[in-house]
């Protein structure tokens, strides 16, 4: 594994040097944005939500085997379905019992997302870290928790790697205008699975 985390860290800081970065801000991936087509994992916490029926409402988690426990519904596979998915399986089950059933499912706490929600710092920082993501998180947060750049650091050839759209776009970041002169300008608010890389000078 450290083998492979090598690796990664020596591509993305030689491809700093050719790589393309963006002129525009960076923005919120989709991905992040449209929690609808997020896949229910094995220990999420569920909310399940039925109109005009608080005793059939309930508040869930997933089980080892994939499954859920729901008043009236019974076992119903959840893992893998995304929240409109399981939401649909729910509402046929209760037609059965209860007449045009409206069914809301909402995941209240991702457990099993964690490795996808987290974010990263590698490079010449004192402790590259690899960190639960937590709204309102900023470079500048991720970037003290790794004690910050170290005496070797390029600070002010940082980069921002996002993934959004399809493909992975990058972004430069100078942590000497952020940390030096306040200059807050690429200090950009972090996104689940983003990575800031900070290279080392050339000697």
């Amino acid at each position: 594994m450290k083998t492979v985390v090598i690796v990664l860290l020596s591509f993305l800081l030689a491809a700093c040097a050719t790589e393309k970065l963006e002129s525009d801000q960076p923005t919120a991936p989709q991905e992040f944005t449209m929690d609808k087509h997020y896949r229910i994992g094995v220990g999420d916490e569920l909310r399940i939500q039925v109109w005009r029926n608080e005793e059939l409402s309930a508040q869930v988690p997933v089980r080892p085997d994939g499954k859920i426990s729901s008043p009236l519904v019974g076992d119903i596979v959840a893992a893998g379905l995304t929240t409109d998915e399981l939401a649909k399986a729910i509402t046929e089950r209760l037609s059965n019992f209860v007449r045009n059933p409206e069914v809301t499912v909402i995941v209240s706490n991702p457990v099993s997302a964690d490795f996808l929600r987290r974010v990263r710092v590698t490079g010449a920082v004192r402790t590259p870290l690899s960190v639960s993501y937590r709204q309102g998180m900023t470079v500048l947060d991720l970037v003290l928790q790794a004690g910050g750049p170290t005496e070797f650091a390029s600070a002010s050839n940082a980069r921002l790697y996002r993934t959004a759209e399809g493909r992975t776009k990058v972004y430069p970041v100078d942590l000497n205008a952020i940390l030096k002169s306040g200059d807050l300008k690429t200090n950009y608010d972090l996104y689940p699975s983003d990575v800031v890389t900070v290279p080392e000078r050339s000697f």
